[in-house]
């Protein structure tokens, strides 16, 4: 598993709200069975959501939100469908992170 791999979220209850998962845990952890993730949700109203908090990444031609104030855990194990990746997004996530933890 790669940091900034994105995931489908395989949870039929949840996966209409958050569609996907970006895994932002460092490689440097691989060991660890459980990994950390933000869910992604479909961007229907940008305007919503707080830019430095939650940016708009496209996914697939369609816009999504990084929900970055829901970080959570999940299994490794629960992260079995890569969709892609969301590395050259590296850089809008770790802002969004930032914000997060440090008001910065």
């Amino acid at each position: 598993m790669k940091q900034f791999d994105l995931y489908a979220n395989a949870d039929p209850d949840s996966s209409q709200i958050y569609p996907f998962f970006v895994d932002v845990q460092t490689g440097l952890l691989e060991q660890l069975n459980s990994r950390v993730v933000i869910p992604v949700a479909p961007a229907q109203n940008a305007k919503s959501f707080p830019k430095n908090l939650c940016p708009i990444l496209e996914i697939n031609n369609k816009k999504y939100a990084l929900l970055s104030h829901q970080i959570t855990t999940v299994s490794a194990s629960f992260l079995a469908h890569k969709e892609g990746s969301l590395l050259l997004n590296r850089d809008e996530i770790i802002s969004a992170l930032d914000f997060l933890l440090t008001g910065i």
